[in-house]
């Protein structure tokens, strides 16, 4: 992407729904997407029959030999439209780097196409049974024989060995990363769906849980749950006869293919290379910069992704994101604190995908967020995955 996208604030988010966040839910999980998505068509002002489009990224995020089946472990677009639409004219599934903003570019570019009016984009997890990385493999070839026989599979060491470079490199207390997980939790508390909901975490309870892969403790990943979110996007002329305030999306911006390496190999320096790169294809797409934005949502699958985005994204100096997360920099409670994390993000909700990042943008800028409502958001930033192998979407309260 090169230049102003030439979609900026013609399309806009027009509704909502999400599920309860539980780590195992009642229901198979084709059955609640499909409840969860005619509750959005419902929270739109529309009915089924004027959907035309669909649109998800129907990633199964299991490093374990875990069966996926469409319906049950995952949920296609396809799967999706064929229960609940009459007869769509757009179907589509994302399937390259940076799941959930790729989904929401597949979206965006249809209705801004004409190639379908009313967009339904969802995204649906699952927590199998038995441990959620469990693998029966006992064999591996290829590029995993020469990681895998160490013990170096799956994304636990994949996110531990790029944090430890950052401490070394930056000097960084580990424990610094408690104010981080407390953050999340101290808003995913707040919200009715989550998976944490009432349940805040503090410091000495981060402090005393057990390390999974030194330095990452169980409590910088997010859980493994069951939840279901899906939203609505119509074009902005549409969405200004639609019961909710619209909130446009300004533009996006997916990172690059990364550097060749072994698998699940994410050195320091690629994460924030690759972002870099990321972050200049967002503020070149939308015309604004870092200084902009009132609501940066940080993609938090794993705590230090945290210190990677507010670095790549300029939000703070290179190096420094510990030092402005221990000083207080992130707290959303704090005036003049950087509301990074306001809506609970994945620590704070359970491992929505970047589900809780958007949904964040959207009901502060749509003037939905409650008690939560925060005043003066008129731009939000919502990140996915890492810096170089995810992407960003900004949604602004006005099309600009």
């Amino acid at each position: 992407m090169s230049g102003r996208f030439a979609a900026s604030g013609r399309v806009a988010i027009a509704g909502f729904a999400h599920s309860m966040v539980d780590r195992h839910a009642d229901r198979s999980l084709g059955a609640l997407t499909v409840d969860v998505a005619r509750a959005a068509i419902a929270d739109a002002g529309l009915t089924p029959r004027q959907i035309d489009g669909f649109v998800t990224a129907a990633l199964f995020p299991s490093a374990g030999s875990h069966t996926s089946r469409d319906g049950v472990s995952t949920v296609s677009a396809d799967w999706l439209a064929q229960r609940v639409a009459t007869q769509p004219r757009y179907v589509a599934g994302f399937q390259g780097i940076g799941q959930l903003p790729g989904a929401v570019a597949v979206a965006v570019n249809a209705i801004a196409s004409g190639a379908a009016d009313y967009v339904v984009v969802h995204r649906a997890l699952h927590n199998p049974a038995g441990g959620y990385h469990d693998t029966a493999v006992r064999e591996v070839a290829g590029p995993q024989q020469w990681t895998s026989p160490q013990g170096f599979g799956g994304p636990l060491p994949m996110i531990a060995l790029p944090y430890n470079e950052y401490l070394q490199r930056y000097k960084a207390d580990p424990e610094t990363m408690a104010d981080v997980v407390v953050e999340a939790r101290k808003n995913g508390a707040r919200i009715p769906w989550s998976y944490w909901r009432d349940r805040p975490l503090t410091r000495a309870r981060y402090l005393a849980d057990p390390m999974v892969s030194d330095p990452v403790r169980r409590v910088d990943c997010d859980i493994p749950v069951d939840g279901v979110a899906a939203f609505v996007l119509t074009s902005a002329e549409r969405a200004r006869d639609l019961p909710h305030h619209p909130v446009y999306v300004a533009g996006y911006a997916n990172s690059g293919p990364t550097t060749r390496r072994l698998p699940l190999h994410w050195p320091l320096d690629d994460i924030m290379a690759g972002g870099a790169v990321t972050a200049r294809r967002l503020w070149e797409a939308t015309g604004l910069g870092p200084g902009d934005i009132d609501l940066p949502q940080l993609y938090d699958g794993f705590s230090p992704f945290v210190y990677f985005w507010l670095e790549a994204l300029g939000l703070c100096p290179i190096g420094e994101a510990h030092r402005f997360v221990q000083d207080g920099g992130i707290d959303s409670d704090r005036t003049g604190g950087l509301p990074v994390l306001s809506g609970g993000g994945a620590l704070g909700n359970g491992r929505m995908h970047g589900i809780p990042q958007m949904l964040e943008c959207y009901l502060q800028l749509s003037r939905r967020a409650g008690a939560r409502q925060r005043d003066r958001a008129t731009v939000a930033l919502a990140a996915h995955s890492s810096p170089h192998f995810g992407g960003a979407v900004l949604y602004t309260a006005e099309p600009g």
